[in-house]
């Protein structure tokens, strides 16, 4: 039951930061993870960074694996 809830929450944290990548390619807006914003936990900096890697690595490996599908086509506008 507790690893169940675990992996729902993991799976919705990449979700979460998925979501974010895609805000980042289509308007260019990121959340600010400036060195003045974690003057005090230069850890904590690192971990948000390593969470907004995991979601440009959901979106490139979801991208990869819709173009070489045979559902999916691409469009330029």
């Amino acid at each position: 039951m507790v690893l169940g809830r675990l992996v729902h929450y993991g799976v919705d944290a990449v979700l979460l930061s998925a979501v974010l990548a895609g805000v980042r390619r289509s308007t260019g807006l990121t959340p600010s993870i400036k060195e003045d914003t974690f003057k005090d936990q230069p850890t904590l900096q690192k971990v948000f960074e390593n969470y907004l890697w995991v979601g440009e690595w959901t979106m490139d490996m979801g991208t990869a694996l819709c173009s070489s599908s045979p559902w999916f086509e691409r469009k330029r506008p």
